[in-house]
């Protein structure tokens, strides 16, 4: 219950206290609700003056049983606010309930795991476990159930899987939320050349990371390889992460990669990306719809395997938009097959190189001159195609 007392500041109001905050306007009143507090040994915060303070206040975040304080001394609670904030952000709200549902598990992981290092790597598997988490968030009790009893009853060291996390188009900030949480939990990262360095410091420390360097026309480890090295680490116990630029869904290969894993029997999620066609265009000012000029999107792959073959007469249709991944080898035959079939050699088109990176290029101009443009940029670059290029004049902001 809370009583309020209107007035001047009197000693006496303390008596009853056991904690004061002084906050008025007026230094010399703080200063008195701060020596009555010390003289009667209770605890005073002093707002804006944390040298005076007895005590604190720290930003609280609240995943009950868990509690998580920010503090910066009182030196700056602003800041100490700021942190928190983005903190919150980073953790599940799930994680009470899966502190809630370890601490009912304790005695039997206690009875079934003969060492303490067994039981801590069971808690590591048990804790990162995103189907858990989820089956608990939703009240899925008999989910949670089949979960925690294969857990147990499956070998510590053959527990391993593989998350495919699209790293987006090169912007850090970009990355994704559920993304951020994957890379910071891993044990091994395996990433490839369009991985900006920006998102490779966010991954956790202590993580093993494998460069396999793929790009267009020259594949530092093939795609096998790759396969392989995945289904390798799981099968050791490790919690893999497969980051990709973009989305691993779109042109990405994510597919071939999961297929090895479904074979033989690894567990496999995969956490979405910001696609180089949204993010490039964003970034460039260039809509990808708009109801004056185009009304849908194509996204096309400019490498395709030997012998395979484009549907140009589609591919030139009027009111699209078209982006191509991986074309900037082939821009001069994507100019020439789009005219034959009848796009207008007017038709403004882009090549964004490094998009939505602090290197990002743009170099815009006509459908008929797209084999020369692609000659001014370098990879990895994305050609945008369609009336809505012409809107980057009024609409770049980046």
């Amino acid at each position: 219950m809370l009583t309020l007392v209107e007035g001047e500041f009197t000693e006496t109001l303390l008596d009853a206290c056991w904690l004061a905050i002084a906050a008025t306007d007026n230094e010399a009143v703080n200063q008195r609700v701060s020596d009555a507090a010390e003289a009667r040994r209770i605890f005073c915060n002093v707002v804006d003056a944390p040298m005076q303070a007895s005590f604190i206040m720290p930003s609280i975040i609240d995943r009950s049983p868990l509690m998580v304080a920010v503090s910066s001394g009182g030196t700056s609670p602003v800041l100490a606010r700021l942190l928190r904030e983005k903190l919150e952000s980073l953790l599940p709200q799930h994680l009470g309930q899966v502190a809630r549902f370890a601490g009912k598990l304790r005695s039997r992981v206690k009875q079934h795991f003969a060492t303490v290092s067994e039981r801590r790597r069971f808690w590591e598997k048990l804790f990162v476990n995103d189907r858990l988490a989820q089956s608990l968030a939703n009240q899925d009790m008999p989910a949670v159930n089949n979960i925690t009893e294969q857990l147990l009853a499956e070998p510590l060291d053959s527990r391993g899987e593989v998350v495919l996390v699209g790293a987006g188009p090169g912007d850090a900030g970009l990355l994704t939320l559920k993304g951020l949480q994957q890379i910071q939990q891993a044990d091994v990262v395996v990433y490839d050349r369009l991985v900006s360095d920006d998102i490779m410091k966010l991954v956790r420390r202590d993580a093993d990371r494998v460069f396999v360097g793929k790009r267009a026309g020259y594949h530092c480890v093939p795609q096998a390889e790759i396969n392989q090295i995945l289904l390798r680490e799981a099968q050791n116990g490790k919690r893999v992460v497969r980051l990709k630029g973009g989305d691993p869904f779109i042109f990405g290969r994510g597919g071939e990669e999961l297929e090895t894993l479904c074979h033989a029997g690894i567990p496999f999620s995969v956490v979405p990306g910001i696609t180089a066609a949204s993010g490039c265009s964003a970034y460039s000012g260039i809509p990808l719809t708009h109801r004056d000029y185009a009304q849908s999107v194509r996204l096309v792959t400019g490498h395709l395997k030997t012998g395979g073959e484009l549907d140009w007469a589609n591919l030139a249709a009027e009111k699209q938009t078209l982006v191509f991944y991986m074309g900037l080898n082939q821009a001069a035959t994507i100019q020439a097959q789009l005219i034959a079939h009848g796009m207008q050699e007017d038709m403004p088109v882009a090549v964004v190189e490094n998009g939505t990176s602090v290197q990002q290029r743009v170099v815009n101009g006509r459908l008929s001159q797209l084999g020369e443009l692609a000659l001014q940029v370098e990879s990895p670059a994305l050609i945008i195609v369609g009336r809505v290029v012409a809107l980057r004049d009024k609409l770049k902001w980046f």
